[in-house]
């Protein structure tokens, strides 16, 4: 399996980063009850340390050379790769000259194939090129110069996503046009599997529980088949998820946390919610938390609610309990940097604070506040704190769900679906409109641009990310949701 040390920020692009030759050993001795080889990308920042630390732990490793546009730094890497594979012939099982530098466009296929030949004239082990399956078929050339081919079949991050139910047939689909493509040469799948937290792609679900079948079902295919595949990865890196999204960090077979825990232990059920049961608990709490609120509104009132408030109550209160830790659960995976973080605490603040306020407010019998009664001329403001907070948890979410919606449509390809949360927040606002709202009045400005934009950006986002994403459909629903909230809202008293 792909094996990179880096652990918590740390970060391999960062100047003079090296990792303590200690915590690559710690992880090589857990490695080796899992697997007998290692495939790396670099020997820079500590790695070139890795053949002999292998070798104490009885280990194989697929030396990486990282190669790019900077030719002293490619020619530093060559020899240093060099070097170990003479040092540590019993260790080195091969070297991978580059890895997706065609893929990058660093490089052309002619520089490519006379670094490759130069390593393999001077290493005295097997010499390879990795990169995605459709650029071997593209550079036909760099087939000539490797002692085997190995390429990268990725499921998920096909250009039409496979879903995992159909992942191992695909990669073996693949291994096979491949070795027709290259019938004199061995096929290694040099990279493969699932992440198991992110964003759908179309079908392609990143999940726990679709990582493990994935991953079993390659594996049971390889040994069936008798070819050698190499998974990605062993541990989740988060570095890359600056540079890949929530999704590029969960690749990992083992967490990225201090214990670095195997995410599906053998004989062990297998969830992609491990902390479930307090979730439930927690959502049954908040549950009866919302129906509190609305009966201590109710002692201050004189005068019984209809039925319907009490509906709109018992949704409100259903569909947060259901997904509060759901919610939880993807803001604490979801989150990073201080922008993500503050944007995602703001987020399920108001999916939190909606249920309740919408409770208060509905059992007083008020509609919901308009942007122009929070933030508008003093002669419009309201005068109640219970309205002013819902007016700002209504803002916070409508201008977090556009700025969410927009990006969805000018850079979708890294962005996480916040439907849990939104989803807490949206029903109870539409609800509380439906009930209560003023049956004349101007139509606000600010609403009405903030409803065009969601509307419209919903049905772009439908029919980009397409009808098989259900995290995009019901994404998109509620922004469609919302969008109707605004557009009912109106100024119910105009100052004279």
């Amino acid at each position: 399996m792909s094996y990179a040390p880096f652990r918590g920020g740390q970060n391999p692009l960062e100047p003079g980063l090296v990792i303590a030759p200690e915590q690559i050993a710690e992880d090589l001795a857990q490695l080796a009850k899992v697997t007998g080889c290692v495939r790396t990308y670099s020997v820079g920042n500590g790695l070139e340390r890795i053949p002999e630390l292998a070798e104490n732990a009885g280990l194989k490793v697929m030396l990486g050379v990282w190669i790019g546009t900077n030719r002293v730094d490619n020619r530093t890497q060559m020899e240093t790769g060099i070097a170990l594979a003479k040092k540590y012939p019993g260790v080195v099982s091969a070297v991978i000259v580059g890895n997706e530098v065609l893929l990058r466009g660093e490089m052309t296929a002619a520089d490519l194939v006379a670094n490759i030949r130069y390593v393999k004239s001077k290493a005295g082990v097997p010499v390879t090129y990795a990169d995605v399956w459709e650029f071997w078929l593209k550079n036909r050339d760099v087939y000539d110069a490797v002692d085997f081919v190995t390429i990268h079949i990725l499921p998920y991050w096909e250009d039409h996503p496979i879903r995992a139910r159909h992942a191992a047939s695909h990669v073996d689909s693949i291994r096979k046009r491949m070795a027709v493509a290259f019938p004199n040469k061995e096929i290694l799948i040099g990279e493969t599997g699932w992440p198991s937290a992110g964003r759908m792609r179309e079908g392609a679900l990143p999940s726990r529980a679709n990582q493990a079948r994935v991953v079993s079902e390659i594996l049971q295919l390889a040994r069936q088949e008798k070819f050698r595949v190499n998974l990605i990865e062993a541990y989740d890196q988060p570095w890359k998820r600056m540079w890949e999204g929530t999704v590029g960090g969960h690749w990992g077979l083992f967490d990225a946390g201090g214990t670095r825990d195997l995410k599906y232990p053998a004989g062990e059920p297998i969830t992609n919610f491990p902390r479930a049961k307090v979730y439930a608990a927690a959502g049954m709490i908040f549950s009866v938390l919302v129906f509190g609120v609305a009966l201590l509104t109710l002692r201050r009132r004189p005068w019984s609610p209809h039925l319907s408030s009490w509906m709109t109550v018992g949704i409100s209160a259903t569909a947060g309990g259901a997904l509060l830790g759901v919610a939880f659960d993807k803001l604490i995976v979801e989150s990073l940097g201080v922008g993500g973080w503050t944007v995602g605490i703001l987020l399920f603040g108001a999916a939190v604070l909606s249920p309740l306020v919408v409770a208060n407010t509905v059992m007083y019998g008020r509609s919901l506040p308009t942007f122009l009664e929070l933030l508008g001329p003093r002669d419009y403001r309201t005068t109640s704190r219970m309205q002013t907070i819902l007016g700002l948890v209504l803002l916070v979410t409508t201008v977090i769900a556009t700025q969410t919606a927009l990006g969805f449509v000018f850079d979708p390809r890294y962005r996480d679906f916040q439907f849990a949360a939104l989803t807490m927040a949206v029903v109870p606002f539409l609800l509380l409109t439906a009930l209560n709202r003023p049956a004349s009045g101007k139509r606000p400005i600010a609403e009405s641009i903030f409803a065009g934009a969601l509307a419209l950006s919903a049905i772009y986002i439908g029919f980009n990310e397409g009808p098989a994403n259900w995290q995009s459909l019901w994404t998109c629903g509620l922004y469609l949701l919302l969008a109707l909230t605004l557009s009912r809202a109106r100024v119910a008293q105009t100052p004279e």
